[in-house]
């Protein structure tokens, strides 16, 4: 299992300290916006061919984390 802290950080100096892929400018959301999207793994690691798998499972474990902390999900800012 993949362990997100090893490849997740937040620098305030980079895409404003939104959530990155360690040693690029490549965010968690932006892999959550592709997986959205329907891009495969494959799809993923071509276009960015700077990251790894295992920095992709690592993006999806960290959004998986912030839902579980969370007591419950803001629809009304989704749907906006």
């Amino acid at each position: 299992m993949t362990n997100w802290k090893d490849h997740i950080v937040v620098d305030p100096a980079i895409l404003v300290g939104k959530p990155t892929i360690k040693g690029t400018r490549i965010s968690v959301e932006l892999i959550l916006d592709r997986a959205s999207d329907g891009w495969t793994m494959e799809d993923i690691l071509s276009a960015y061919p700077t990251i790894t798998r295992e920095d992709v499972l690592a993006a999806l474990s960290f959004a998986a984390e912030l839902f579980k902390e969370e007591t419950f999900v803001a629809i009304n800012k989704v749907a906006a």
